[in-house]
């Protein structure tokens, strides 16, 4: 006899894939957080995740401290207080001043005979 087990799926779409659903949840799980201080730790921490994955899954685009803020606002409908300076703060220890794009070294190749 086949147990019938009923499967609950997300049906809402993934707004910003590069974030993925994970960080979306936790987003919207921010903006219920009555205590401002603690809203403002899951915000750096949602902050410095974004960027992380920024660097990973979008190295042909800019990664800002500006972009990561923006995208904070608009996962959140404008609901999360980003202007405060250990955000900045925590961002630019974050985020590289530089980035180098990750290309095809061919240089440390060996060459096939």
């Amino acid at each position: 006899m086949q147990n019938k087990m009923t499967l609950t799926r997300n049906i809402e779409p993934i707004l910003m894939r590069n974030y993925g659903r994970i960080i979306q949840n936790v987003v919207r799980y921010a903006t219920t957080i009555t205590n401002p201080t603690e809203q403002q730790a899951i915000t750096i921490y949602i902050a410095q995740c974004m960027a992380q994955k920024n660097l990973v899954w979008n190295r042909e685009q800019e990664v800002g401290v500006q972009r990561v803020i923006n995208d904070i606002r608009t996962l959140s409908n404008g609901q999360l207080n980003t202007d405060f300076p250990e955000l900045i703060a925590a961002l630019q220890r974050t985020i590289p001043q530089q980035t180098i794009p990750m290309g095809n070294n061919n240089k440390n190749k060996k060459k096939k005979k």
